[in-house]
């Protein structure tokens, strides 16, 4: 059996995004869609999740004064390992901009911000540190000069991967929201400013969600960050398209996961299978379970891929033999 196939067979990791089990606010609910949750709590509610094993933590922790080591110990309280933080640099203190804020001090502080991120990062013993600039953009014609932006941002995440050499930076690229553009908006505009940025512990999160609203395969988003060596880590959700919806995995496009997870399996990616849905209205530990429930079938569906047959019609860009043989392994075949 090759090293490949070991992998296939390997049960993947789940993990979620602790912000999963927070409290939603959104413009017309500001109030709320829930009581708020601290830290502590929502990482107790990410505890009741089966087959849950890690999560990636927002930083600062909340309240502020929670110590890493309060957290640590909430972790394995609950039996779960902190595989990222993410510094929330795209608070209304960076609204006009973290890496990108025309004001020198608070680009500053956005670096700074991340720089204690990843001292928790690495007490903590993640995996990466999570980089989402969701203010650095624009939203007007004119308002900016792009290659400033550009620049910026580039400078700023180049400077901290240099500080932190034995930590990974993962970008989390979107095409808008909140800005109506942001600087790192797609897979390719991503993997271009990673070869700029020239360092190796520079790499991509792909958001399945954020690479259908801005247009692309995830598929294909996913093979070209592989074959860079840029592919750091996933987060999984679905969406309509025309927004970052946020939804359970596979409620809206489940052919298209598959091919997702296909893709990665097919490379021999084995990182972490992991929850970025946000259940406004639905109960956070039923939407997360559900989640993995789906991911779990996906993976077990796998295995029933007929490879040589898909590549076959692959070869011969035989669209609907393809995709007979892709239902076949999801759902079963055919027997009418």
């Amino acid at each position: 059996m090759s090293d490949h196939a070991r992998i296939n067979m390997r049960t993947p990791v789940f993990g979620a995004g602790i912000w999963h089990f927070g409290r939603y606010v959104d413009r017309y609910a500001t109030d709320g869609y829930g009581p708020p949750v601290n830290t502590v709590e929502a990482i107790a509610l990410a505890g009741q999740v089966e087959d849950l094993s890690v999560v990636d933590l927002t930083f600062p922790f909340d309240p502020p004064g929670l110590t890493v080591d309060e957290v640590a110990g909430a972790l394995k309280t609950n039996g779960l390992r902190a595989v990222a933080v993410t510094p929330e640099i795209y608070t209304r203190r960076f609204s006009r901009g973290a890496f990108t804020n025309p004001d020198a001090e608070v680009r500053r502080a956005a670096i700074e911000l991340v720089s204690r991120g990843a001292e928790a990062a690495r007490e903590l013993g993640c995996d990466y540190v999570k980089l989402w600039p969701g203010q650095d953009g624009w939203d007007y014609p004119f308002q900016a000069d792009h290659r400033q932006l550009w620049k910026f941002s580039l400078d700023a995440v180049g400077e901290l991967a240099a500080a932190f050499p034995d930590l990974k930076f993962a970008i989390e690229y979107k095409p808008r929201e909140p800005r109506n553009a942001m600087v790192f908006s797609s897979v390719a505009r991503t993997l271009l400013a990673i070869e700029e940025i020239s360092l190796p512990n520079v790499g991509i999160l792909l958001d399945f969600g954020h690479s259908l609203y801005g247009g692309e395969s995830p598929a294909d988003a996913a093979r070209m960050a592989i074959s860079r060596g840029r592919l750091f880590a996933i987060d999984v959700n679905d969406n309509y398209r025309g927004w970052d919806d946020d939804m359970v995995v596979g409620s809206m496009h489940p052919i298209e996961t598959f091919e997702f997870f296909y893709a990665l399996d097919e490379a021999g990616w084995d990182g972490v299978w992991q929850l970025d849905q946000f259940p406004f209205r639905e109960d956070s530990v039923q939407a997360a379970t559900d989640g993995i429930r789906v991911m779990k079938r996906i993976h077990r569906a796998l295995g029933a891929v007929d490879r040589e047959a898909l590549q076959a019609a692959q070869q011969a860009q035989d669209a609907l033999a393809a995709q007979r043989i892709i239902q076949n392994a999801l759902y079963g075949s055919y027997q009418g």
